[in-house]
């Protein structure tokens, strides 16, 4: 269930950036608004740099209480400390990222905007569901929509938490605060000329 407060903010890093630019950027993000989880989206064409980005992100967002998954890369979560992984094609992978990162990490499936992927991801052991993209425009998935009633209908049936994602807009945001626990927000603030005033414009 979401909290009286509304749902808590769950950051996704660029798809791309440059460490040291970024880094004090998102201290920057963090230090404003109070964050519930990070996640890294880290170069799959440079393993030693996106090493790197995990254990001084970490580093970070740790410092903050803020826990850390990673897209895709499970097998980062032990040696670089991180507290989890965010899966991009649903529960296909779940039972093997539970096998090697331990009962005790965070598990979580990004969904589209199917209920029965979602729902299969929760019976299997995830610990949190991601549905998205929210509007037209989030470039996530297939682009298909994933309603507000998709929201409204897992907040009332189904106990694992759920985070929105993708192309959220105020609108969106304070439309879905009853519903998710989580708004993933990216895209969203880092292309903006301040990350901080636009996340404070974003939020319900």
């Amino acid at each position: 269930m979401t909290t009286p407060d509304g749902p808590q903010l769950y950051l996704l890093t660029p798809e791309r950036f440059e460490l040291d630019s970024f880094a004090p950027l998102l201290a920057r993000v963090m230090d404003a608004h109070p964050v519930a989880c990070l996640r890294l989206n880290l170069p799959d064409e440079d393993e030693a740099e996106a090493r790197r980005a995990a254990d001084h992100l970490r580093d970070l967002a740790h410092a903050r209480d803020v826990a850390v998954v990673v897209t895709d890369h499970w097998r980062m979560v032990g040696p670089h400390g991180l507290d989890g992984v965010h899966l991009s094609d649903g529960a296909r992978r779940l039972r093997d990222a539970r096998k090697a990162i331990g009962p005790d990490a965070i598990v979580g499936c990004y969904c589209a905007a199917s209920r029965h992927d979602g729902m299969t991801a929760g019976e299997i052991g995830a610990d949190y569901v991601s549905f998205g993209p929210v509007t037209d425009g989030g470039l996530l998935g297939d682009g298909e929509v994933a309603e507000p009633e998709l929201f409204a209908w897992w907040a009332q049936m189904i106990e694992v938490p759920l985070v929105a994602e993708g192309h959220i807009t105020p609108a969106m945001a304070a439309a879905l605060s009853g519903d998710v626990e989580f708004l993933a927000i990216g895209r969203e603030i880092w292309g903006q000329d301040d990350p901080v005033k636009a996340l404070k414009a974003l939020l319900p």
